[in-house]
């Protein structure tokens, strides 16, 4: 499938940082196995399908997504509700999104390599790392990564939550500066109630 390993590892691997309160992280594929366009061959931890079930779903980008966005089978095997789920996007995971209806006429976020594909697919891009409205977030970079899952972090947990899982994947050095980066990168999007209890 040829996806970017670093959005599903990073997010994945931060997210995971909550497993002590219940939460679980899985990398679903299409197939049994998935090689990424790097050449890292993994396992599915749940199959395509596992994302109607999950609380929130995070979509990465790769190298065969414009295939994948005209794959109207597989397309069919990923069935969102933003009514009930967190959904994220991450760089040419955002073109998939927009093919899923879950953009609407949201803008979003991706990269430069697949703006031109996202606009015609007719949403407006921003030039920026992180977008969120209500249920429904976009980000830009592989490393915007840590963007999404503090989104995820300060939505269905707590500030503290996000920056402790931030903190643990932070450079020595640095942890401070990452932290303050990544909350102030998501919390200008968070619905008022939140966004005033993690000030």
């Amino acid at each position: 499938m040829h996806n970017n390993e670093l959005d599903s590892f990073i997010a994945a691997g931060i997210l995971n940082r909550m497993n002590p309160k219940g939460w679980k992280a899985f990398i679903t594929c299409p197939s049994d196995t998935v090689t990424s366009m790097n050449g890292v061959t993994i396992h599915a931890e749940q199959p395509l399908e596992f994302s109607s079930k999950a609380d929130a779903v995070l979509i990465g980008s790769g190298s065969k997504t414009r295939d994948i966005a005209r794959d109207t089978d597989l397309l069919a095997r990923i069935q969102l509700d933003p009514a009930r789920q967190m959904i994220g996007a991450q760089c040419s995971g955002t073109l998939l999104l927009s093919k899923l209806g879950q953009l609407g006429d949201l803008p979003a976020c991706t990269d430069l390599t697949t703006k031109p594909w996202v606009i015609e697919a007719g949403v407006k891009v921003l030039d920026q790392p992180f977008y969120a409205n209500g249920n429904i977030a976009t980000a830009d970079g592989c490393l915007a990564s840590q963007y999404l899952a503090a989104w995820m972090l300060m939505r269905a947990g707590t500030r503290e939550d996000a920056e402790a899982a931030v903190h643990y994947v932070a450079p020595v050095g640095q942890k401070e500066e990452y932290v303050a980066q990544a909350i102030g990168s998501v919390i200008d999007y968070l619905p008022n109630s939140i966004a005033t209890s993690a000030a």
